[in-house]
């Protein structure tokens, strides 16, 4: 049977048809996220006066870009994983938030004295940051590859690579409210290398284990 023959058998199945695969991305995150948040509360916790603080551009964008990346990053992640799904859409919207960090970067660029570049751009923390967004990532991708193992992705790399992308921005959403780096200089380099990072893995996990 040729693969787009056994593609279309598959999207007709019924069985398929019913598998409740974004659910099931649900079940398969709720744990992991469960572990990031021990591991959070336990290691890092929230950054001072961060309630006092999470109103300022700087702040509130650092947190809520990469939650935005994981609001694209779940349905993008079911639409690799499904045969007949259609991740173009997505990749769009995923295009357009890279451009809104560039503009963001760019601005902070036409801001800052150039002196202050390297400052802003290496931070504080950027090693620890390149070690704690991977292991907050960790337990979410792993429940993520088992959830989409219920899929039948028709490139099983690409479908790990949408699994750490989903992991990658929680993880680092997360880190965000600990980190005293603000600045989108930062947050361009450090975080966005951690979550290819996180998909590197992803991709490498799911060409072996969501393939069908």
């Amino acid at each position: 049977m040729k693969t787009d023959d056994l593609i279309r058998v598959l999207a007709a199945d019924p069985e398929v048809g019913r598998t409740p695969l974004a659910l099931a991305l649900v079940y398969g995150l709720l744990p992991g996220i469960a572990v990031s948040l021990v591991l959070y509360a336990l290691l890092l916790g929230p950054r001072p006066h961060l309630l006092e603080l999470v109103m300022e551009p700087r702040i509130l964008f650092k947190i809520v870009y990469p939650l935005a990346l994981f609001a694209c990053a779940a349905p993008l992640a079911l639409q690799l994983a499904r045969p007949t799904g259609d991740p173009r859409p997505l990749l769009s919207v995923l295009l357009l938030l890279l451009l809104v960090l560039a503009a963001a970067v760019a601005a902070e660029l036409v801001v800052l004295p150039h002196e202050l570049w390297r400052v802003r751009l290496l931070g504080h923390n950027a090693l620890f940051c390149m070690v704690v967004i991977p292991s907050l990532a960790a337990a979410p991708l792993v429940g993520a590859l088992v959830a989409l193992q219920r899929g039948a992705p028709t490139n099983p790399t690409l479908a790990g690579a949408g699994a750490g992308l989903l992991a990658g921005a929680f993880a680092a959403g997360l880190y965000a409210t600990h980190c005293p780096d603000d600045s989108p200089l930062f947050v361009a380099t450090w975080y966005v290398l951690t979550i290819l990072i996180v998909m590197s893995v992803g991709a490498i996990a799911g060409s072996r284990f969501l393939r069908w």
